[in-house]
C-alpha cells in the first residue's frame, strides 16, 4: 500500500476543508478532506446525485450552520462523519469514503485501498472477526 500526503493536521480545524487530487487506475480523481467536531474524514468530491463537484469550485462543502456536507450544486446534504445523504435528491445514497492514516502530525491517503472500503487496520479487524465467527459456529468456508 503506498501513501499520499494531503495536508498537516494543523492545517484544519472544525468546519474547515481541503481539495487534494490523486490518480486512481491512471485517471486524475478530486478529493476533501474535512474536519467535523475535531474528527478528519475524507471523501471524493462527487455528489451521488449527478457526478459533480460538491463544493462547485469554491471549496465550500459545510452547510451554513456548519452540521453538514452540502453539493452547492442540487442541494443535497450529507451527514458529515458517514457520507450519508439525509435529505435532497440522492437521499440515502453515500458518498465514497477515502482511506486516510495520521502519523507523526501528517494526513495520507492510503492509496491501493478502494474508496469506500474502511482503512487497513479495520479490514483486518472484520477479518478476524469473520474467522472467529465461522471458528465459533462449527461451520467452514468452503
Amino acid at each position: 500500500m503506498r501513501r499520499k500526503p494531503i495536508a498537516l493536521v494543523s492545517e484544519l480545524s472544525a468546519g474547515q476543508s481541503l481539495k487534494f487530487e490523486f490518480l486512481r487506475e491512471g485517471k486524475r480523481v478530486e478529493g476533501v478532506l474535512v474536519c467535523f467536531k475535531g474528527q478528519l474524514l475524507a471523501y471524493e468530491n462527487r455528489c451521488q446525485h449527478l457526478p459533480l463537484p460538491l463544493d462547485y469550485g469554491d471549496n465550500r462543502f459545510f452547510t451554513k450552520d456548519g452540521r453538514h456536507l452540502l453539493c452547492q450544486m442540487h442541494g443535497a446534504v450529507y451527514e458529515p462523519t458517514t457520507g450519508v445523504c439525509v435529505r435532497g435528491p440522492c437521499l440515502g445514497a453515500r458518498l465514497a469514503a477515502l482511506p486516510i492514516e495520521i502519523a507523526r502530525g501528517q494526513v495520507w491517503l492510503a492509496l491501493g485501498i478502494a474508496a469506500g472500503q474502511p482503512a487497513v487496520g479495520a479490514r483486518r479487524t472484520e477479518i478476524r472477526k469473520r474467522k472467529n465467527r465461522q471458528k465459533n459456529s462449527g461451520s467452514k468456508r468452503v
